[in-house]
């Protein structure tokens, strides 16, 4: 089990280098000279909740950080009731100044930004964080300043997806200990073929990280395909249920949640039939087929390219090598479906407006996500959907797997 002293030490050691590097970086990098986020308790602006320290398991009453730079100078400040820990100094004496908005606009009024972010946003949902209610108050607090209120998306969404380079070894052990989840629940500790369900597997998969401290993010999914047509349902919904059987081709969608990071992995398992010593050729070419697409993707990776172009780059290069292929990935970091470029969706492949004309940027998660369809022989020539999925690093110059990746078709 976690020790979660330790562990809220270096969470709050790392969260403070967070705010002193990452913040100065991606607001000298927008042109931004003042940046607010502010939430009450319980509906807390998704960016606050990730500022804040691991004692404070919620916001209290309403706190507002404010960050202006001007270049060269930095200051965090919270006008808050509470001081939050010795992150954010308090800068509001409601005994001087009853008013928190009022305060808020007097410091607004010293320091004479020209820009104040918020957290709006039509595109992404981590960076609309502000609520009605809160907008209003805060536009009729900042009177003349009105006019200098911009949209805060590329502050939020750049905090949130942006790592150090010391999160990398982090984010790497997540992935392991996922990963070692994930290949005990394909194998015998979890499957007795024809006995076990694909619905058993996936509570054992939540049984079995609950069990080790750890939170899920999603509910797994287990799904089959066989011979005889029993292949691969929609993407829009969940897999029904099925019994496990010997020549089934069985997948998973698993995630965790590791020290603030999500994780987000899709694997098959054969289920060999009596006399088999290794499953189908027709299905270990399918995961050849599914790795040669993730290489294909990961080398379209380019700062600077739009979620958008790296989608339209990889499914030429498919194409080019006859691989019949969707691609779906996305960011991955303190959220599963992270702040950063949208890299295609299941049901558009030919690009997401808004969260695909995002660009890439270094120092940051994503979960290769993508599928081939691939005529098994040994199934007379049935189609079967290969879906693969592993979390990978983008260090600004190259995409590469955090802790590997399935090359060959488990078996058991």
């Amino acid at each position: 089990m976690p020790d979660l002293r330790a562990e809220a030490v270096a969470h709050d050691a790392l969260l403070r280098r967070r705010l002193d590097e990452l913040v100065p970086m991606l607001m000298r990098r927008e042109g931004i000279d003042c940046w607010i986020v502010t939430g009450r308790e319980y509906a807390e602006d998704p960016v606050l909740k990730t500022m804040l320290p691991a004692s404070w398991l919620s916001g209290r009453r309403r706190t507002t950080l404010v960050w202006f730079d001007d270049g060269s100078r930095h200051e965090r400040l919270a006008v808050a009731r509470y001081a939050v820990a010795d992150l954010f100094p308090a800068a509001w004496d409601p005994e001087t100044q009853p008013d928190q908005w009022h305060r808020l606009a007097e410091l607004v009024v010293e320091h004479d930004p020209q820009k104040i972010a918020l957290s709006t946003s039509e595109t992404f949902a981590l960076a609309d964080g502000l609520t009605a209610s809160e907008h209003a108050a805060l536009r009729s607090a900042f009177g003349d300043h009105t006019d200098r209120i911009v949209g805060g998306e590329a502050l939020a969404i750049g905090w949130l997806e942006t790592r150090l380079p010391e999160e990398r070894g982090t984010f790497a052990e997540a992935c392991a200990t996922a990963h070692e989840i994930l290949r005990r629940g394909l194998s015998g500790e979890a499957i007795e073929p024809g006995a076990t369900s694909t619905e058993d597997l996936v509570w054992w998969y939540r049984q079995t990280v609950h069990d080790a401290g750890l939170p899920s993010w999603f509910q797994p999914s287990v799904s089959v395909q066989r011979n005889a047509g029993k292949i691969r349902e929609s993407f829009a919904s969940r897999p029904a249920e099925e019994t496990i059987e010997a020549g089934d081709l069985v997948h998973v969608d698993f995630g965790i949640v590791w020290k603030g990071l999500c994780t987000d992995q899709q694997e098959h398992l054969y289920i060999l039939r009596p006399g088999e010593t290794a499953p189908p050729a027709g299905l270990r070419a399918g995961i050849r087929a599914g790795n040669r697409m993730q290489d294909l993707l990961m080398a379209e990776f380019v700062a600077g390219r739009t979620g958008n172009e790296i989608l339209a780059a990889s499914l030429a290069a498919a194409k080019d090598e006859g691989l019949d292929a969707l691609v779906y990935t996305h960011a991955l970091g303190l959220h599963g479906h992270a702040a950063g470029p949208t890299i295609g969706l299941w049901d558009q492949q030919g690009g997401v407006p808004g969260a695909g004309d995002y660009p890439l940027f270094s120092n940051t998660g994503h979960s290769i996500e993508l599928s081939v369809d691939v005529e098994v022989p040994e199934w007379n020539g049935q189609t079967v959907r290969i879906m693969l999925e592993q979390d990978a690093w983008f260090d600004g110059e190259e995409c590469t797997f955090l802790d590997g990746r399935q090359e060959e078709l488990w078996a058991m």
